[in-house]
C-alpha cells in the first residue's frame, strides 16, 4: 500500500514539473514575442558605391641584409698578442684591429732591409766600374738581377710584417670576435665579423605580372616591421632576368639606415611597389568589409528604402581594402558593412552614422 503512494507522488510531481516547463516556455514565447515587435529594425552602417582611381599598389616581403659584410681572416700564422676592438665597435677602413706576434718576421724584415742596401751599393759601384770598363755588360746584369732579387725579398718582408697587422677592408661595425690575446691562428683563421648596416639591401619576389613594372633605379616606399611608423625610400638595384625555380622574379631595393642604424640586417621588411596612376582610370568599387562572409561569397547587402536585399555580384581585383565590382552594382547604390551578421534578405533596418 505504502509502495502505491510513492509512485502516485512520483507521478504527480512529474505531471506538476512539466505543466510548470510548459508555462515558462509559453511566457518565454510571449515576452519575446513583445521583444520581437519593439525591434523591428536592424541597425546597420553603409556606403555609397561610387567609381574612384584606386591605388593599383603591391607589397613584397623579404629580409633586411647588410650591403657590406666581411669575414675577416688571418693571413699569417702566429700567437694573437693584442686585441683593439669589441664586439659592437664601429671600425674604419685601415683600422687596426689586432696584432699577431711579429718577432720572427720583424727580424727578416731586418736581414732583407741589409741584404737590399748590401745589393744597392753593389750595383752603384759595377755601373761605375762599367763606365771606366774595369767590368764586363755580363757582370754589371747579373748584379741588377741581385737587387732585383733582394729587392723582392724585402718587399715580402714588409708583406708579412704588414699582415700582423689585422686591419679592416671596410667601413662596418664588429658583429662578431673570434679571438682573444693569447689565441694561437693560422692562415685562414676567422678572427672578426664586420658587417655595413650604413646602407641595407632587401630581397624580395615579385611575379610574372609585377615584376614587369619594375625598373632598375626606381624609388618605392619600405618599411620595417618593427618600425610599422617609419618609412624609408628605397632603390631598386637588381632585377633578375630570369624566374626561380617556384617562377618569381627575385628584386633587390637599397635603403640609407638612419644615423642610428635603427633598422638591422636580419628584420623583417616590406617593399611598397606603386603604379603610375596617369593611365588608370575609375572603378566601381566596394569596401571589402561589405561583402557577406568574404570575398569570394559575390554576395552584399543593398539597402532599398528601409530594407535589405541580398544581392549576388561579380568582384574584380582587390586594391587594399577595397575590391573592384565588374557587374551586379551601380553608381550610387548604398551597400551595408556593418551589422552584416545580423541581416537576412529582406530584413528591415536603420542607418547609424
Amino acid at each position: 500500500m505504502r509502495k502505491i503512494i510513492y509512485i502516485l507522488i512520483a507521478v504527480l510531481l512529474v505531471v506538476w514539473a512539466g505543466f510548470k516547463l510548459s508555462s515558462n516556455k509559453k511566457q518565454m514565447e510571449e515576452e519575446t514575442a513583445v521583444v520581437a515587435q519593439q525591434n523591428t529594425e536592424i541597425s546597420v552602417r553603409v556606403t555609397e558605391v561610387k567609381k574612384q582611381i584606386l591605388q593599383d599598389d603591391y607589397l613584397a616581403n623579404g629580409n633586411f641584409l647588410p650591403v657590406q659584410q666581411l669575414n675577416l681572416s688571418s693571413e699569417r700564422g702566429g700567437q694573437v698578442v693584442r686585441v683593439l676592438v669589441e664586439e659592437g665597435a664601429s671600425v674604419k677602413k685601415g683600422q687596426t684591429l689586432a696584432v699577431i706576434k711579429a718577432d720572427l718576421y720583424s727580424v727578416e724584415l731586418q736581414n732583407a732591409e741589409v741584404a737590399y742596401q748590401t745589393a744597392l751599393k753593389d750595383a752603384e759601384r759595377f755601373e761605375n766600374a762599367f763606365t771606366t770598363g774595369g767590368v764586363t755588360q755580363q757582370q754589371l746584369d747579373q748584379v741588377k738581377l741581385q737587387l732585383q732579387a733582394a729587392k723582392a725579398r724585402l718587399d715580402q718582408a714588409k708583406i708579412n710584417v704588414g699582415d700582423a697587422q689585422i686591419r679592416a677592408t671596410i667601413d662596418g661595425i664588429v658583429n662578431k670576435k673570434f679571438i682573444e690575446p693569447g689565441t694561437v691562428v693560422g692562415p685562414g683563421t676567422p678572427l672578426f665579423e664586420i658587417v655595413n648596416v650604413s646602407t641595407l639591401k632587401l630581397k624580395v619576389n615579385v611575379n610574372e605580372n609585377q615584376v614587369a613594372g619594375i625598373q632598375v633605379g626606381d624609388q618605392v616606399d619600405v618599411r620595417a616591421s618593427v618600425y610599422p611608423d617609419k618609412k624609408y625610400t628605397g632603390k631598386v638595384t637588381f632585377v633578375a632576368p630570369m624566374a626561380d625555380s617556384s617562377l618569381n622574379f627575385p628584386v633587390e631595393v637599397e635603403i640609407t639606415n638612419n644615423a642610428d642604424n635603427l633598422v638591422r640586417a636580419g628584420m623583417y621588411g616590406t617593399v611598397i611597389f606603386s603604379k603610375a596612376q596617369e593611365n588608370q582610370v575609375p572603378v566601381l568599387s566596394v569596401p571589402r568589409n561589405a561583402f557577406v562572409g568574404s570575398v569570394q561569397s559575390n554576395q552584399v547587402f543593398v539597402v532599398k528604402g528601409n530594407q535589405v536585399e541580398l544581392t549576388s555580384i561579380v568582384a574584380g581585383r582587390s586594391f587594399g581594402d577595397r575590391v573592384e565590382v565588374i557587374q551586379g552594382l551601380q553608381e550610387g547604390d548604398v551597400v551595408v558593412t556593418s551589422g552584416i551578421i545580423n541581416l537576412i534578405d529582406g530584413a528591415q533596418v536603420s542607418i547609424i552614422e
